[in-house]
């Protein structure tokens, strides 16, 4: 994110377990989030199948997050991913951004 102009949008997602939701909506509106959208959702894939492909355990109830953050302070908010909500290990949590070029409103 280096390269990057500053002050360009990214449209950020989180996935994870609903039992995070506070926690993660209050550190993510700290680290300077904007325009915040929680959704809910229930896991459809197999266990066995997840088990076989990836090595991984389902979790039925599932939050996504998403909001609008300046590339200048999205590493901020993958760093604290990691370090709060140990997002680097299995199990734990999705993250990914996703450029605005343009915004029209």
């Amino acid at each position: 994110m280096a390269n990057e102009s500053p002050n360009k949008l990214e449209h950020m997602a989180v996935i994870a377990g609903r039992n995070l939701k506070d926690q993660l909506l209050t550190a993510m509106n700290e680290k300077g989030c904007h325009v915040i959208n929680v959704f809910y959702g229930k896991g459809a894939a197999k266990a066995s199948y997840i088990l076989d492909a990836f090595g991984l355990v389902p979790e039925e109830n599932k939050i996504l997050i998403t909001c609008l953050i300046l590339n200048t302070k999205a590493q901020a908010v993958f760093d604290m991913l990691i370090s709060e909500f140990k997002f680097n290990e299995p199990n734990t949590g999705i993250a990914y951004l996703i450029p605005v070029d343009n915004l029209l409103y």
